[in-house]
This record gives structure tokens, sequence and C-alpha cells, in this order.
């Protein structure tokens, strides 16, 4: 997995099935290389020579799975046979399902050819041609590896922010909640020439501006949008909050102030989505990057009033969370288990995610 805030490469090696949890054998983060993160981070815009670009930066993020699969397998003492499939998400460069279409840069060919191991990629397309918005994947995933006899949330907290819902004898619900770390990062990189705001320290020296804060989430329509909905760079970018700071009408804010109250935005819309759509939820649960954030995690619990804790307390790390998921949604697709929830996506019926490059 490597997802929007195109940091690195997340893998795990897990056994699944049998009527078992799952069972990971082995975990690799790979940090995502300087000029291919900035030439992923460029592909979110249109630009010059955009589709020789993107089958380059596809290759070389191919053969940074590569490396990530050949730590697993060696770590574990696996051979490159004994794996069923590979799932790889790709690297999301535009999403607008509301235009019927999502871009996952990717190469799972060349993926199969270089590891010798069956791939399954592609997604999130099934999804969007039925309909839905191909996003988030990963509720039935959490449902069925986190679920409680009481209300749960599990908050994937990337550079988009992402919720399922868990309540005894309900389907999960899902859906983004706005921005996570895409902005935060943005503005540290702008600001101190860091990649991220490392242990939320920077956006500890500032203060939450309020009325910044309410204008940026009162002046953005989507916040108010009803699920079925998901979101990314397309909308959350540096040009939107420029946008929006050219137009607060308080005293020019100091970077560090912007810093807390983005911090803020990103726990305060996340706590107003599970509020509107699950008040009866006990407990929010944390994975993704923004979990080791304790900054961030602070103020999650302030403003959702409930525990917070990562998902580390359930037996999954949570930045092993996700490439799990896109493992046990590949393990559905070898079986043909339909893995798209319609009611999390808004998609016309279930379908089977995911499209086979075999070895």
């Amino acid at each position: 997995m490597s997802g929007t805030s195109v940091d690195g490469v997340d893998g795990v090696l897990a056994r699944l099935g049998g009527g078992q949890p799952p069972q990971v054998l082995a975990s690799a983060s790979l940090p995502m290389p300087v000029g291919l993160r900035q030439e992923l981070l460029a592909l979110n815009q249109p630009g010059e020579d955009e589709l020789a670009r993107g089958a380059l930066a596809a290759n070389a993020l191919a053969r940074l799975y590569v490396q990530a699969v050949a730590a697993l397998l060696q770590d574990a003492a696996v051979a490159a046979q004994d794996v069923a499939a590979i799932g790889a998400h790709g690297q999301t460069v535009r999403h607008r399902p509301d235009r019927g279409y999502t871009v996952q840069l990717n190469a799972p060919a060349l993926l199969a050819e270089l590891t010798g191991i069956d791939v399954v990629a592609d997604f999130r397309s099934r999804d969007v041609a039925a309909g839905g918005q191909g996003a988030p994947l990963v509720p039935p995933f959490h449902a069925a590896v986190f679920g409680a006899a009481h209300g749960r949330a599990v908050l994937n907290l990337g550079g988009i922010a992402n919720v399922t819902l868990l309540a005894p004898g309900q389907p999960p619900r899902g859906f983004d909640t706005g921005p996570a770390n895409v902005l935060l990062d943005g503005w540290c990189q702008r600001h101190l020439g860091a990649p991220f705001d490392a242990d939320g320290r920077w956006a500890a020296t500032g203060r939450v501006l309020a009325p910044l804060l309410e204008q940026l989430i009162a002046g953005e329509p989507w916040f108010a949008l009803p699920p079925p909905k998901s979101t990314g760079r397309d909308l959350f970018n540096m040009q939107w909050l420029d946008s929006r700071l050219a137009a607060y009408d308080g005293p020019s804010p100091a970077p560090q102030d912007v810093q807390a109250t983005l911090e803020r935005l990103t726990a305060r819309s996340v706590a107003n989505a599970i509020d509107a759509a699950a008040p009866g939820t006990q407990e929010v649960y944390v994975c993704g990057g923004g979990a080791r954030n304790p900054g961030l995690m602070r103020e999650l619990a302030y403003c959702l009033q409930r525990p917070v804790q990562a998902t580390d307390a359930l037996g999954v790390p949570a930045q092993e969370v996700e490439a799990l998921a896109f493992a046990w949604l590949a393990q559905a697709f070898l079986e043909r288990r339909p893995a798209g929830m319609p009611a999390v996506t808004g998609a016309r019926g279930e379908r089977i995610l995911g499209g086979l490059y075999p070895a």
C-alpha cells in the first residue's frame, strides 16, 4: 500500500482464511524516494507529457513494490511460489467518481514479472463502473477484523481520513471525512522544508484560530455532503488552502497557528462526521500514519470526547492495517467473493473488485 501521503510503501505477508484471524508473518515499510515522491505529487495536477511521465512513475513504483516483496519473503523465509497473490493498490493521482473515473498509477504486469507471483490490482474501477465512489474499500475488512459487541469506529489517517462505523447486528458503513495529513504535510513542507510535522511538535507551538477553523469548515460544501462520499488531492490540496487563507478576514496568521488550526480541522471534521452518522459510537481506533502523531491523537480525543487509541490495542499495528486490508481484498478476488459494499460506496450492487495479472 502507498497512500495519499506519498511518504512510503507499507507491505505485509499474511496468512488468511480457514476461519482464523489474519496472521501477519512479516511486515515492511520502505520510504518513498524523494524524486519519485515529487513526481507522484506533481502528477496529481495537469502537466506536460503526463501519459509518459505517469507510465514511468508507475514502473518506478512497481520496482519499489518489488523491494518490499523481497524484504517480506526474506524476513518470513517464505518462497515466492508459496504466495497465492500480491494485492497491489497503486498510487492514486486522480479520484473523480463524480465523472466516472479513478486513476491509480501501477504496473502490475511488471510486478508479476519481477516477483514471479500473481498480482491482483485495480481494486477501485469496478465499483466506480457500477456507479459507486470506489472508496473507501476497507470497511468489510475492518468489520471482519475489528468488529465488536458495541458501537466502534475505525479511523484511517493517511493523506485523507476515512472512517468505518461498526455496530452489532448492522452492516458496516464507511466514508471519507476530509483531509488528514495532506494539508498538514503540505504546509509543513512549505514553511519548514520537512515532509511532515514530526509528532505534531510544530503545531504544538501554535494556537488554534477559531475563526479560521470555522471558515475552513463552513466554506467547503463537501463537508456537508451526506455519505456515500470520497475525496482526495483533487479537492484538498495546497491551492484549496491558499484560496481559503486569501479569503480569511482576520489578521495575517502565523504559520505555526495555521498548522495548529489544520490539525484541529482534521480532528473536528472527523468528529463532526462520526457525531452525525453514528452518535452511539463508544470508541475510536486509529490506523495509518496519523496514528503516530501524538499531537493529532490528542486533538482527536479532545474533539471526539471518546476513547481514542491506535489499532495496536486490537492486535494489528496501525502501520500494517491498510496493507493487510489489500491482502484481504486480493484474497476476496481470488475466491470471487464480492468485496464492494453498496451501503458504503453507493454502487448499484455488490461487485468483485480487482483484476488478475498472472505471473
